[in-house]
C-alpha cells in the first residue's frame, strides 16, 4: 500500500468545508485590547491532486480568520480565496478582475490588511485578491489597476511612510528580470524598477532597510521541463550562484550593488537594518539547498537555521554567523521596527513530528527561549501585536494557530495567545476552533482601526 503524500496527509491535508462559527470557547482570558482579526492563508486543494507530483505550494488558497473584540472570540471563518478553479468547481463564473498569468488558483500564501482593505497575496505573477471583512472574495485587484506584472507574497510595509515595498518575479512574463515595486499608502503603485537577473529565480521574500530594498538572487531557478509538465517549476541550481542586491530605495537598476553571499537559499528574513558604518545586518533562515532531492516541498532537503549576515556594501563582502543551528522558520519581529535595529525576534521550529515549538530570540544577549505547546501539538507562524502605548519592544502578544493531534483533544486547532514578555509561561488564552486548520503559510493581525468592521 502506497503511503499518503507528505503534503496531503496528517495536518497538511486540506479541510473540506467552509465554516462559520460564533461565540467561540476561550480557555484563559483574552486581552481586551485585541480588537480585530487574526488571519492566515495557506493551500487547500479543492479537488484531490496527484500525490506523486503535488507540491505543497500549489493549490487553492484558503484564509482562516478569528475575530477578537472586548475579550471575546466572536467568530471563526474559513473561506476559499476566489479563483477560476474554485468558481468552476462551484459551477459559477470567474471572479472579477484580470487573470494575468491565467492561473487557475487564487493567492494561497499570505493575507493582511493594507490601505483600508484586506488582501490575499501570492508570488510568481499572481494578482492580489481583495477580500471583504468576512473573508469573502471581492475581486482580483491589481492595486486599482496600477500594478503591471504581478506581486509577491512578502511585501514589507515601511512603518514610517505606510508604503508597501515588494520584489516581484512573474512566470512567464519576467523571465530575465525581477521588479522592485512600491505601493503608496493609498493602495496604488507609485514606483516600479526593472532589475535584470541572469535567469528566472524564485524570489520568495525581500528585505527593507532605511536605505535599501534588498533583492535575494539565490539558486532556485525555473526548470522548464517541470513547468511544461504542469508541475511546480522551480528547483535547486547551485551553478547559478548566490548574491544579494542592494538597491537604493529611490534609485534605478543602474544603482544596485550586488554582493556575493554563500550558496544557499532563504525563504524568509527575520529583519534587516543599516549600520552606522554604512553596512547592513540581515537575520534570516538559511537552507543549505532547496528543492534538490525533494521536489514536493521545503523540508525534504534539510531544515533551516537562523543566521546573521553582516554586509559591507562598499567592499561587497559578507560575513556570516549562526544564531541558532536548530530548525527555525517563519520568523517575525515587531512590525514597527521593520528596517530598523531591533532586539527581539520570534519563529517556529518545524520538525518531522507534530511538535513544532515556538521560539523567542533576544538578539542582544543571545538568549534563545523555546516553548513547547505539549506532546502532539505544533505551532505555526507567530504574529506579534504590540500592546497599546507600549514602550518596551516586546510588550505585546504573540498570536498563532496550534494544531493538536492528540485523540480526545478539546479542539484540533486553537488560536493561542502568548504574552511576549512572559513567553515561557505559556498561553494567556486559547481559543478553541470548530475545525482543524491545516499547516499553512503566513498571516497577520488586522486591527479594526486599520480595516474596520462595516457592521460596527
Amino acid at each position: 500500500m502506497t503511503a499518503p503524500a507528505r503534503y496531503l496527509s496528517d495536518n497538511f491535508a486540506p479541510v473540506e468545508h467552509e465554516v462559520t462559527a460564533t461565540d467561540l470557547q476561550v480557555i484563559g482570558k483574552l486581552p481586551p485590547d485585541l480588537c480585530g482579526r487574526y488571519l492566515r492563508n495557506g493551500p487547500n486543494p479543492m479537488t484531490a491532486p496527484d500525490g506523486a507530483t503535488h507540491h505543497w505550494f500549489m493549490g487553492d488558497g484558503m484564509v482562516h480568520g478569528v475575530r477578537l473584540r472586548d475579550g471575546k472570540a466572536e467568530w471563526y471563518r474559513n473561506r476559499y480565496v476566489g479563483s477560476r478553479a474554485v468558481q468552476q468547481h462551484r459551477g459559477l463564473p470567474d471572479i472579477p478582475g484580470s487573470n494575468w498569468n491565467n492561473s487557475p488558483h487564487g493567492p494561497n500564501t499570505n493575507v493582511g490588511g493594507f490601505a483600508g482593505t484586506t488582501w490575499a497575496m501570492v508570488e510568481a505573477g499572481g494578482c492580489p485578491v481583495e477580500l471583504d471583512y468576512y473573508l469573502d472574495t471581492v475581486a482580483r485587484n491589481p492595486f486599482y489597476d496600477t500594478l503591471r506584472n504581478g506581486f509577491t507574497a512578502h511585501p514589507k510595509v515601511d512603518p514610517l511612510t505606510g508604503e508597501m515595498h515588494a520584489v516581484v518575479y512573474a512566470w512567464p512574463d519576467l523571465i530575465d528580470k525581477v521588479q522592485y515595486v512600491v505601493v503608496g499608502a493609498d493602495g496604488r503603485v507609485r514606483k516600479t524598477v526593472d532589475i535584470p537577473v541572469p535567469g528566472m529565480v524564485m524570489v520568495h521574500d525581500m528585505s527593507l532597510t532605511e536605505r535599501f530594498a534588498v533583492v535575494y538572487d539565490m539558486p532556485v531557478t525555473v526548470d522548464f521541463d517541470l513547468a511544461f509538465a504542469g508541475r511546480f517549476p522551480f528547483r535547486w541550481n547551485p551553478d547559478y550562484g548566490s548574491r544579494l542586491g542592494f538597491l537604493p530605495r529611490e534609485g534605478s537598476a543602474d544603482d544596485i550593488v550586488w554582493v556575493d553571499v554563500p550558496v544557499a537559499y532563504s525563504f524568509h528574513p527575520m529583519n534587516a537594518y543599516d549600520t552606522p558604518d554604512g553596512g547592513v545586518v540581515i537575520d534570516l533562515c538559511v537552507y543549505d539547498r532547496m528543492f534538490d532531492t525533494d521536489l514536493l516541498g521545503p523540508f525534504g532537503d534539510g531544515w533551516a537555521r537562523l543566521e546573521r549576515w553582516e554586509i559591507n556594501v562598499d567592499r561587497r563582502t559578507c560575513s556570516t554567523s549562526v544564531i541558532d543551528s536548530g530548525s527555525v522558520e517563519f520568523p517575525r519581529h515587531r512590525g514597527s521596527l521593520t528596517g530598523a535595529p531591533y532586539q527581539f525576534g520570534y519563529a517556529t521550529s518545524p520538525s518531522e513530528g507534530a511538535e513544532w515549538e515556538s521560539l523567542k530570540y533576544d538578539l542582544t544577549t543571545g538568549q534563545r527561549t523555546a516553548l513547547s505547546h505539549g506532546a502532539g501539538r505544533g505551532a505555526g507562524e507567530p504574529v506579534f501585536v504590540s500592546r497599546p502605548n507600549a514602550t518596551a519592544e516586546d510588550d505585546g502578544w504573540l498570536l498563532m494557530f496550534v494544531h493538536d493531534q492528540n485523540p480526545g483533544a478539546a479542539a484540533a486547532t486553537e488560536l493561542v495567545v502568548l504574552d511576549a514578555q512572559e513567553f515561557s509561561r505559556g498561553p494567556v488564552a486559547r481559543v478553541l476552533l470548530p475545525q482543524r486548520v491545516p499547516f499553512g503559510f503566513h498571516g497577520n493581525w488586522v486591527s479594526d482601526r486599520s480595516v474596520p468592521d462595516p457592521k460596527g
